[in-house]
């Protein structure tokens, strides 16, 4: 008990302030190693030289493409996508939660009243009337209550990058879905087309059969080439429509509403060849995902610190000012005042160990947030180099294809001017059609594929979202 009130001396004399630095002076709440985890990354992308200059701008990639209706389709689900929509809620909770834990810096007041009516024994009931202030303030000597400001503060930062990173991967869903679409349509173009050549081929073929000119065999073989082609325009229509009804959920709609603006056929929306990329360092600081990670280490850093602080004694000043009155009129004239002043001081003796033991536990969350950033880090630079290889291999088969789509159309031409002169048999026209028919729903499968292709570059690098509360604010 003496040693308690030795230790106490310091704060009869000088007060709050000097205990404060005579406990500061031996206790270090600063958890050390808060620097980011040190993540390896390339001088230069795979197979691309690094750009001179600062990174290129993504914010609105997609009017590259040049496709008006893509623009409005990506802004309006910016603007209705219910996963945005969550991520903004989301953000406005953080804010709030930030402000209550920068309200618990500040004194509180409070107004009271009350009206007592008692009664004693044989003596006659009396009343008392009460009204008045309370105020109280914890000062944070060891900053315990600054470290949970900080740590709100870091998660309403991190939660303004998920609301980026949400925008960032709706923008590259509608865009991959609408180039999809439009390559099903350019698809069901080629296969009715091919089917209209084939029926043309049959008819020709059955006149030949009448004519003793070709064997029923001949006929057939053109029969079931027409049937299978056929059988793939449903197929294609049903994928078409999917992909209608998936652009009209992200942008916030009903799955038929957008079957007017989307049921004519379209080109498939092509970027710009060159993509002016920067070093890994610079480009991926784009990327909202990194920025969330970093805040939630900066969080975990925080309540680290505040961990730390609840170990040591907390204080406390109080005070109350009021009147009190035996009727409710004398209350403001004739009154009697009534105050107090309180302060205190509360140490933490035995807790069993649960306070270093949430130490701990802060210290291992705070870990797993480090793991989570270079995991973070290691998944965008396999993403971006992931991208670059895949539009570099489909605009190498887009070239070859586009080579082979037009040898193809001209052999099949060939073959079926040839075969009604009878030059040729009808498995020469029909290889020839199969062939042209598979060449050219290839090339503009992979002329789909590129474009998704510069979309999916486009969000590895974390295009999609402006930087700057008037970009991201709900």
């Amino acid at each position: 008990m003496n040693a308690f009130l030795r230790w106490l001396a310091p704060m009869r004399r000088t007060g709050v302030p000097a205990l404060a630095a005579l406990l500061a002076g031996c206790v270090s709440l600063a958890p050390q190693g808060g620097a980011l985890p040190p993540t390896p990354l390339p001088e230069a992308w795979s197979g691309s030289a690094p750009a001179p200059g600062p990174a290129t701008s993504l914010a609105q990639w997609w009017q590259r493409f040049n496709d008006p209706l893509l623009a409005r389709l990506v802004t309006q689900a910016l603007e209705a996508n219910t996963t945005v929509r969550s991520a903004q809620a989301a953000l406005l909770q953080a804010r709030a939660l930030r402000d209550v834990s920068a309200s618990r810096l500040a004194p509180t007041l409070d107004a009271a009243g009350s009206a007592q009516r008692s009664k004693s024994g044989g003596n006659e009931a009396g009343n008392l009337f009460k009204a008045g202030f309370d105020a109280s303030w914890e000062p944070d000597v060891f900053g315990a209550r600054r470290s949970a400001l900080n740590a709100t503060e870091a998660d309403a930062q991190a939660a303004q990058a998920s609301l980026a990173e949400a925008q960032v991967s709706i923008a590259a869903e509608v865009a991959v879905t609408y180039i999809d679409l439009r390559g099903l349509q350019a698809r069901l173009a080629i296969a009715r087309n091919n089917l209209a050549s084939q029926t043309e081929t049959q008819q020709i073929t059955d006149w030949r059969v009448q004519a003793g000119l070709a064997s029923s065999l001949d006929l057939e073989q053109a029969r079931a080439a027409s049937a299978q082609t056929s059988a793939q325009i449903p197929t294609l229509e049903t994928s078409a429509a999917q992909a209608q009804h998936s652009l009209a959920v992200l942008t916030g709609q009903t799955p038929g509403a957008l079957q007017a603006q989307l049921t004519a056929a379209g080109p498939v929306p092509q970027a710009p060849g060159a993509l002016a990329l920067s070093l890994p360092a610079d480009t991926l600081r784009q990327r909202p995902d990194l920025r969330a990670a970093e805040q939630r280490i900066s969080a975990a850093l925080a309540r680290v610190a505040q961990a730390d602080a609840a170990r040591y004694p907390g204080f406390q000043i109080s005070g109350s000012l009021g009147l009190n009155a035996l009727s409710l009129g004398s209350l403001t004239s004739g009154g009697t005042v009534a105050s107090a002043l309180l302060a205190s001081i509360s140490v933490p003796l035995l807790d069993g160990g649960a306070a270093r033991a949430q130490v701990r536990a802060q210290e291992a969350a705070l870990e797993q947030t480090r793991v989570a950033y270079e995991t973070t880090v290691l998944t965008a630079l396999k993403e971006v180099e992931d991208a670059l290889m895949a539009l570099q291999g489909d605009r190498e088969r887009l070239t070859r294809l586009q080579v082979a789509a037009d040898a193809a159309g001209n052999a099949e031409l060939l073959a079926r001017q040839r075969y009604a002169s009878g030059l040729v048999d009808f498995r020469t026209v029909l290889e020839t059609q199969r062939t042209l028919l598979s060449t050219q729903d290839s090339v503009e499968n992979t002329r789909a594929s590129l474009s998704a292709d510069h979309v999916r570059l486009y969000k590895a690098l974390g295009g999609g979202w402006t930087p700057g509360p008037e970009a991201t604010a709900p």
